[in-house]
């Protein structure tokens, strides 16, 4: 609902936009009636609502297919890169946030809080110019922009998609990265690690075994909460490397002010990030047994 009347609370026109600059008064009178958006904004709400709760998503403005089938159709560059970028970000974040607690105080420490507080501080798209000019034109190591299909070739999938994917994961891995040393941090400090340490126990099996493992439930809580993050910087991202997925989708909508297209990717981004935060909640019971659903 609130979606719903931001749109249209919004300034533009979208029968203005379909019409052209050319177009007069009573053409644009005509669009708006197609498209139905001459209704009170009560009924226009009622029919939305009343089709989405039968599976119906309406139809794009702009693109003049179903909204559901054109998500469909952007469903893969954004899961590849969104996939990529999750998987980088656990993979680099985790053993570091977990050897930055476990060196607490050190140069490892000090680089990691330094790391963190620029992750957050650079906007996405600074840093999506900053290493196309370095990686893509000075170095000519990756493609600037573009996408290619998995179907088509897998090694230029992968190829398109490493850039952007780092630029994607940069915050995300501050984010984790923060989260982890901190919970790691006050795990080390329990008795049960005195007890480890005590039987003897080798301090790196100490760290992974018993620290890490008791700090997993934060660190899997905030993974799922950067999500959200993750979906604003999907946007930028594809936008910046020209990828077709639904972030860019979802820029060329709002530029076009197809309601119908941001309603029903907003629906499913949304979707996703509590089915994504449900499915967190639901490992808390293999990452630790003391807790029961």
């Amino acid at each position: 609902m609130l979606v719903f009347l931001l749109l249209r609370l919004t300034p533009g026109d979208p029968a203005a936009i379909l019409a052209g600059d050319a177009a007069t008064s009573e053409q644009i009178a005509q669009i708006r009636a197609s498209l139905g958006l001459d209704r009170p904004l009560v009924m226009q709400f009622g029919i939305w609502i009343g089709k989405v709760l039968t599976g119906d998503l309406g139809q794009s403005f702009y693109f003049r297919i179903d909204v559901a089938t054109l998500i469909g159709q952007r469903l893969e560059p954004t899961f590849a890169l969104a996939g990529l970028t999750i998987l980088i970000a656990v993979v680099v974040a985790v053993p570091l946030g977990a050897l930055a607690a476990w060196r607490f105080g050190g140069w490892l420490d000090r680089s990691l809080m330094a790391f963190s507080v620029l992750g957050f501080s650079v906007p996405v798209f600074v840093l999506a110019y900053l290493l196309i000019w370095l990686v893509s034109l000075q170095l000519g190591w990756l493609p600037v922009q573009g996408y290619v299909r998995i179907s088509d070739n897998f090694f230029l999938f992968v190829k398109h998609l490493i850039l952007p994917s780092l630029t994607l994961s940069v915050i995300y891995i501050a984010l984790i990265a923060r989260v982890t040393r901190a919970s790691v941090l006050e795990a080390l400090g329990e008795d049960y690690i005195r007890t480890a340490r005590a039987k003897g126990l080798p301090e790196m099996r100490v760290l992974v075994r018993h620290a890490l493992a008791n700090a997993a439930v934060p660190i899997a809580t905030v993974i799922g909460l950067g999500v959200a993050i993750l979906i604003g910087g999907v946007v930028v991202t594809e936008s910046v490397y020209a990828i077709p997925g639904l972030g860019r989708l979802t820029v060329d909508a709002v530029l076009a002010r197809d309601f119908p297209t941001i309603q029903g990717v907003i629906l499913f981004f949304s979707l996703v990030y509590v089915l994504v935060n449900l499915l967190i909640d639901l490992s808390y019971v293999f990452l630790d047994p003391r807790i029961r659903y």
